[in-house]
């Protein structure tokens, strides 16, 4: 069965070296490295130091593709997969999480699909894409802001991530969605959203996406990727209630993601 991991984004405003410290301290079985404005969480010898400190593995990196962290390690996008590849054999994880190229990054969309393949046999690593959602103008109409898609389900990838917050906003079943990746499935941010234009990354079952029958889904089907809690604390008053969220959505993904009993 696949491992719990917490996401370094899930701590944010605080650091990566705290999101190491939550994970071990509650028990997570691994960490997945989101590389962003936190300078630490740049520096492989850094992010392997804090691994071997905590004694906890790392499962993913998220490579720095999202809007906040288009000047991370460079401008040119396939620079940063490399290196977020070369990070990942450094430190030993076997996935770089990448989300699709915005529409206005063409050159880079146009070979995306074959540019992912190629990086994953060059450099052995799985390169799961990440599913995003339409940017909503108004409440029935949404503008497409990735290329070649925000639905990895369409396209040939290898290795795919689901992540139930921007399926939240996308409106998309997940379990569907599941069933259309199969075995391409490798990776999950669990979270929650309530379906609306909002990224939430809720507590998981504080939302509508169902994220208890996705996990009882998952282990049916004998998931064996990473499960990872990407999720929103930043409203957090106090350390204490941010603990208190990571240890809740660590505790409903060992509840939830278990074979059920004949």
């Amino acid at each position: 069965m696949g491992v719990i991991g917490l996401s370094t984004s899930s701590v944010y405003p605080e650091s990566t070296a705290h999101g190491f410290a939550y994970a071990a301290q509650l028990g997570y079985d691994a960490v997945e490295v989101m590389v962003g404005l936190d300078a630490l969480s740049q520096q492989v010898a850094a992010v392997r130091q804090l691994s071997e400190h905590h004694e906890i593995p790392i499962c993913a990196v998220h490579a720095p593709t999202l809007l906040l962290t288009q000047r991370v390690w460079g401008t040119e996008p396939w620079g940063k997969l490399e290196r977020s590849a070369e990070m990942a054999h450094e430190v030993g994880a076997d996935v770089v999480v990448v989300h699709p190229p915005f529409r206005w990054q063409k050159e880079y969309a146009r070979d995306f699909v074959n540019g992912i393949a190629a990086l994953e046999n060059s450099t052995g690593i799985r390169f799961a894409v990440e599913n995003m959602y339409p940017w909503r103008a108004t409440k029935n109409r949404g503008a497409e802001m990735y290329l070649p898609g925000w639905d990895p389900s369409s396209e040939p990838y290898a290795n795919t991530t689901i992540d139930l917050s921007h399926a939240a906003i996308a409106q998309s079943d997940v379990i569907e969605m599941a069933e259309r990746l199969g075995d391409r499935l490798r990776h999950v941010h669990l979270t929650d959203g309530s379906g609306s234009a909002k990224d939430e990354h809720l507590v998981p079952g504080r939302g509508s996406m169902g994220a208890a029958a996705f996990l009882q889904h998952l282990a049916s089907t004998s998931f064996d990727g990473a499960i990872v809690l990407e999720i929103n604390t930043r409203r957090c008053a106090s350390r204490e209630e941010r603990e208190a969220d990571l240890r809740e959505s660590l505790d409903f993904a060992r509840e939830h993601f278990a074979v059920p009993t004949p």
